[in-house]
């Protein structure tokens, strides 16, 4: 797969030819994947941050990928919203849902940043919903798969965001407070209506993404700088951390939401 054939199969949500050969490893997969992020830059899409994936340890046996990888994340793939979203996933190839804590940045962190210097760096947190794909068929795919695609990236729902000073005066408070929050998935039953009850799908916290979301995000940075030919994170960049659930397909019509606990709040999205 060329650059050019991922981004047309991003397009159109196409999967892949069966026959498409696997990446050789992870270096060629961001190889190709920055190349087509080039792509994307060049015909006037700006990049607002990035997605981490597979951080949750409890799901990698099922996809057999046991590392986390990342993505870019765009201003033609993400939305926001106060509790309540739309989301239209038209060309999305085999879309899941995933609830996750996002992070905005003030600032880039430091070169050589630890967790201190990380929540120095921190502007805000919130809830979110990224919707991941696969354009490998029926979700079959090799780890060095998931880094070409954009690290499965197709869409993101941000939801209401506290600034972090209001939560927690330094990192430590503040992993303790992301790490023992939990999450319900739930999916409506029916219609969208606002008073039908929606029924629990699936449930996790905030210490099953490599312990809480700021270990997390730390391990992406030194990743994400480590990798040739990377771009650095800058201020104002959003950074998703990472599926407290399994991931759920999805379809248009339906409606899900996420009951955080503290300190995020709870979030519910509507597909067309």
């Amino acid at each position: 797969m060329t650059p050019d054939d991922l981004l047309a199969h991003d397009d159109s949500g196409q999967p892949w030819p069966a026959a498409a050969p696997a990446f050789a490893d992870a270096a060629a997969a961001y190889r190709v994947a920055l190349a087509a992020r080039a792509l994307r830059l060049a015909r006037g899409e700006r990049p607002v941050g990035f997605k981490i994936g597979f951080t949750n340890r409890a799901i990698w046996s099922r996809y057999q990928v046991f590392a986390p990888i990342w993505g870019t994340v765009w201003n033609t793939t993400v939305s926001y919203c106060e509790g309540d979203g739309l989301l239209r996933i038209g060309r999305t190839c085999q879309p899941r849902i995933e609830p996750e804590c996002v992070i905005g940045l003030r600032a880039a962190p430091a070169a050589d940043t630890d967790l201190r210097g990380l929540f120095e760096a921190i502007d805000w947190v919130a809830p979110g919903f990224e919707i991941v794909q696969s354009h490998r068929p029926d979700w079959k795919f090799a780890a060095p798969d998931t880094m070409a695609d954009n690290g499965l990236h197709a869409r993101l729902l941000v939801g209401a965001r506290r600034p972090v000073r209001d939560l927690a005066g330094d990192a430590i408070t503040l992993q303790a407070l992301l790490a023992a929050a939990t999450v319900t998935l739930h999916r409506a039953d029916g219609p969208a209506d606002a008073d039908r009850a929606v029924a629990p799908v699936d449930s996790g916290r905030g210490a099953n993404v490599l312990d809480d979301p700021l270990q997390a995000l730390l391990h992406f940075v030194r990743e994400l700088r480590a990798c040739p030919g990377a771009p650095d994170l800058r201020a104002g960049d959003l950074i998703t951390t990472g599926t407290w659930t399994d991931a759920w397909p999805v379809q248009a019509g339906e409606r899900w939401q996420a009951r955080f606990s503290t300190p995020l709040s709870a979030l519910s999205v509507r597909f067309a």
